[in-house]
């Protein structure tokens, strides 16, 4: 399994933020994380990361324990939070070839040229981060993301604030990293899902509701889509 989370638990003084949650992703599957604000999508995320601790439970990516090997675990994994961090006054290949030294690429200068074109910024490569439009930083994001070219991909909302058209490349480039990479991915658009999802997972204050594969819904329930999945089971 790409990703393994067992009985995992986090609070916050006296709250949830998540209740004995536990799934399994295998290899090269786009998983739609779902759930309303507040539902404990972000804390699960950073918790797979090694960002937050937590707890109880165990998690695991391509088999190695984020708490007792995390520097292992955590070389499997890109991460593409909610709000893109990036720094604004550096060139795009700059914060490339800076994030490129941080996980020790070999062979850094023609990676970064394959993670330029494999996310599309040729034109944009020269420019500064200020420069940009919302949606080449998100591709920015991503490209940092996968420049040590890591097993799993956990991509916080990376279509929130794009337009239609930014949104659709955004989409297409990550059905394109999934063909050799897990991508678990947190959006509150249910269109996203149903166009680019393998399953789905829907919690509701830090418990886990459903987790299948999306043709498996569709199959048994002709005309339930995932929104209304999703208001049925957190409303």
């Amino acid at each position: 399994m790409s990703i393994k989370v067992e009985n995992l638990t986090k609070t916050y003084g006296n709250q949830k933020a998540v209740d004995g949650l536990s799934f399994e992703i295998g290899e090269q599957k786009i998983v739609g994380f779902l759930g309303p604000n507040g539902a404990g999508k972000s804390t699960t995320m950073k918790c797979i990361t090694g960002i937050l601790p937590f707890e109880q439970g165990t998690i695991s990516i391509s088999g190695f324990n984020i708490q007792t090997d995390p520097l292992t675990a955590k070389r499997q994994i890109g991460f593409l939070p909610e709000h893109n961090p990036l720094y604004t006054d550096l060139y795009v290949k700059e914060i490339l070839a800076y994030e490129a030294d941080l996980q020790q690429v070999k062979n850094k200068q023609r990676r970064i040229e394959e993670v330029i074109a494999l996310t599309g910024l040729q034109l944009e490569q020269h420019k500064k981060i200020n420069q940009l439009s919302k949606g080449y930083r998100q591709r920015v994001g991503l490209a940092l993301a996968i420049i040590h070219d890591p097993k799993v991909l956990i991509l916080d909302e990376p279509t929130t604030g794009l337009d239609p058209n930014q949104i659709l490349e955004i989409r297409n480039l990550i059905k394109e990293l999934a063909k050799n990479k897990t991508v678990l991915l947190s959006t509150h658009i249910m269109q996203e899902v149903e166009a680019i999802c393998d399953e789905i997972i829907i919690l509701h204050k830090g418990i886990l509701k459903i987790n299948l594969p999306l043709a498996e819904i569709k199959n048994q329930q002709q005309d339930e889509t995932v929104e209304s999945l999703f208001v049925k089971l957190t409303n």
